[in-house]
């Protein structure tokens, strides 16, 4: 009973920080284009990518002090993989449908007030193109974030840093196919709003091949780093 009330706030943590991860979005855009004034040029693209580092220090700090609260399925799915069976129930059953609802609570409340500033999933390619594009990205931030969290778990700055700049360097790359989302359900929040997110064409993009990269992205880490730890475990036992 006494591990009931932090399970409790874990979802409100997630509603909390994925609501402020969108709105963060959202401000950036804002600041980018109608205050600084720097349209679409590449500086554009610089000063938003990085608000994005600077707001994913935000969301990650958030999440440290809630002890585990995130705005990203992908965030979650490793750990819930890993884990207890009924920690994986948790994480899908409570925890990642709330953060969708942060996400789409969110994407309401910015649509009314800067209707101009919206930023829905934008599929510029073949679906099943866009569906291995976003998989790819999917794939190389989780296996990222895992690799960084394993070799500085102790280093927050360091581990923040690394993921941050490389999730802002994977979606640049990916920003004129899909957008580079690598967030199910930050992409369903926007959908939500233009009646798309449940097409089979934002399904398979944008969730779909996603969760399958993160599976696979855990499953090669497990394969390739557990038995390196067992072999570092058995050497110091010699």
């Amino acid at each position: 009973m006494s591990q009931f009330p932090p399970l409790l706030l874990l979802p409100i943590s997630d509603f909390m920080i994925s609501f402020i991860w969108v709105c963060l979005g959202a401000l950036n855009r804002l600041t980018v284009h109608r205050i600084i004034g720097l349209g679409f040029d590449p500086s554009a693209d610089m000063a938003k990518g990085l608000l994005s580092v600077v707001s994913m220090f935000l969301c990650a700090w958030l999440g440290k002090i809630s002890r585990g609260g995130s705005y990203n399925p992908l965030n979650l799915l490793p750990g819930a993989i890993s884990g207890h069976f009924s920690w994986f129930v948790f994480t899908v059953v409570a925890r990642v449908p709330v953060q969708v609802l942060g996400c789409i609570t969110a994407a309401k409340l910015i649509t009314k007030t800067f209707p101009q500033i919206g930023d829905g999933p934008c599929l510029n390619v073949e679906m099943h193109l866009g569906a291995l594009t976003e998989g790819l990205l999917s794939f190389g931030i989780v296996a990222i974030s895992m690799e960084a969290t394993y070799i500085t778990s102790d280093d927050f700055f360091m581990k923040t840093w690394i993921s941050s700049v490389c999730k802002v360097a994977l979606h640049l790359l990916g920003s004129d196919l899909t957008g580079g989302w690598m967030n199910p359900a930050s992409a369903i929040g926007w959908s939500y709003i233009d009646g798309k997110f449940i097409s089979e064409e934002h399904l398979l993009v944008y969730c779909l091949a996603p969760v399958e990269a993160t599976l696979l992205a855990v499953w090669i880490f497990r394969l390739f780093v557990k038995p390196t730890e067992e072999e570092n475990i058995t050497k110091k036992k010699d």
